[in-house]
Order: C-alpha cells, then structure tokens, then sequence
C-alpha cells in the first residue's frame, strides 16, 4: 500500500509488531500490578472495614479516617513529615549541586572523586543509619562529642534536641545519597562544551560565575525532575528517625510513615494504618500533579 509514493507498513506487520511488544511488557505487567495494584487496593478497602487481624470483619466506612484524627501523634507525624521535606529541600538539592559543581571543576582525579561521592550510596541504608546513630551518638557516648571533647568543646544534644533532630536526620540522609543525585547532575553538566568553560575562563570569569551563567541554566531542568523525586522519597521517610530516635524525644522526630508503622505493627490497628497509608498516597498524588501543573506553565511562559 502507498500513499504519497512511499509505502506504508501492511496491517498485518504492524498488529504483529504491537503483539509482540505487549508480549514482551506482559511478565512485567503481571509482576507490577500483583505487587503494585493489588496490594495497593486492598488496602483501599481495608481502610473502609473494621478488620481481625488482616482479615476484614464489618464494613464501618470513614470510622477509621475519624479514629486517626484522635490519635496523639498524628498531627505532630505530620508536621514533622512536612518539616523533614522542607529541610531536605534545603540541604539534600544543594549538597548534591554543589559536589557536581566541584568535581566539575577539578582538572585531575575526577574519576576518583566521582567514586569517593558515590561511595556512601554502596553502603546499606541500615548501616548508614547505625554509622550515624553512632556517630552521632547520645551524651557524650557519640563519636562527634568525643572528638569535641578533645577541643573543649561540648557534649552537644545532637539526637536529644527537639529542635535540631530533625535537621541532623536530614544530614544523614543526605550522606547517604548525594553522590548518586551529584552523579545525576554531572552527566547533564558532561553535555557542556568544555570550549564554553575555557572561554569563560580566559574571560576572566570566576567559578562562581562560570557556575550560575554556565553551569546552572544547564541542569535546571535536571534539578525540576530531581525536586519531585526528592519530595517523594523524603515524604516517605521511615527507617532513619526508627532507628536513630525511635520518633523521639517527645515525638519530635516521628514522620507519618512511621506512625503507619506504629498503627499496623505496634498497636495493631490495621485498618487505621491502611487509612493512614491511604491518605498519604493522596497526598502525594496530588503533590505530583501541582508540581507538574506549575512545571509546565512554567515551561510554557
């Protein structure tokens, strides 16, 4: 068959070339929504039943959403959970720019420093975890007030201060994964001509200036997609405030996640905890689509 003198693909090659796509995307499809969309559902429905167990007992519609708001730390959970996104934005988006743009600048070593960055995010997150809560430590038991007390300095309230746990959580995590996002950065920065540097340079320009009139423009667009991730990942936060404090002191570092955790494996009250669960996967969706919305009017202006 031909139109305009070139000949189009017959609809038998074409309806064979999709089957065989769809066959390919099938296992991965089946495997995504057994662990993804089941799961995902029931608990929907959980959320709307009284449960024994995991087993679902009595239908008691938004009873369970009504339940949370009595409980004590739900709102403090969800402060928190807000403060550690907000502080992460500060400290988990620059840290990682600001090691790109370093290691951008280095004329020699660049590959070792590129391995030192990424180093931490081979370590397993739970031992990263433990490093810190040792490092960190409590009194002067932790590896930082000990060094300190060498100076004269301390012992400082690292984990115990309701004010400042929060950030240095934050700190953890942001050693953790760095590198990786730092590596992210530098394959968009490796797109540069290096003859933009080496003009800026003979210019006289200084590697402040080289890094917000060259360096900057370029991974914008790289950090937009890296901000959403970074929301998403740090709104879902569990383990590090778990093992370093245990949520405390007075609940002052526990994040929404982990009163999920609480509700279902602590108190029991599975049904709740699905509420819980459901109301952050709301959150966030709603999150996302802001983001999005704001992203491309911006793209389009």
């Amino acid at each position: 068959m031909k139109k305009n003198g070139e000949r189009l693909p017959h609809s038998g090659t074409k309806f064979r070339r999709d089957v065989g796509a769809w066959a390919l995307m099938l296992p991965s499809l089946i495997l995504f929504a057994f662990f993804v969309w089941v799961p995902l559902l029931d608990t929907v429905r959980m959320s709307f039943y009284d449960v024994k167990g995991v087993e679902l007992t009595k239908f008691v519609g938004l009873k369970n959403y009504q339940k949370l708001l009595v409980q004590p730390a739900y709102k403090i959970a969800w402060g928190n959970t807000v403060k550690y996104t907000i502080c992460s934005l500060f400290v988990g988006l620059c840290v990682p720019v600001i090691i790109a743009a370093l290691i951008t600048e280095v004329s020699h070593f660049k590959g070792f420093f590129r391995v030192a960055a990424y180093y931490p995010n081979v370590i397993p997150s739970i031992a990263a975890v433990m490093i810190f809560t040792f490092f960190f430590g409590y009194g002067e038991r932790g590896v930082l007030n000990i060094l300190l007390a060498k100076i004269g300095v301390g012992p400082l309230s690292f984990l115990t201060s309701e004010k400042w746990v929060i950030f240095w959580i934050v700190v953890a995590m942001t050693w953790k994964a760095a590198g990786s996002t730092a590596l992210v950065y530098m394959s968009s920065i490796s797109s540069i001509s290096p003859d933009l540097y080496e003009a800026a340079t003979i210019d006289g320009a200084s590697p402040f200036r080289r890094f917000f009139s060259i360096t900057m423009p370029t991974i914008l667009k790289t950090g937009k997609t890296m901000l959403i991730l970074q929301i998403l990942a740090v709104f879902q936060i569990l383990y590090e405030p778990m093992m370093m404090t245990g949520g405390g002191p007075n609940n002052a570092s526990i994040s929404i996640m982990e009163l999920v955790y609480d509700l279902a494996f602590t108190q029991m009250k599975m049904s709740q905890a699905a509420a819980l669960s459901v109301e952050v996967c709301i959150c966030l969706i709603i999150l996302t689509v802001i983001y999005y919305a704001v992203a491309n009017a911006a793209d389009k202006d």
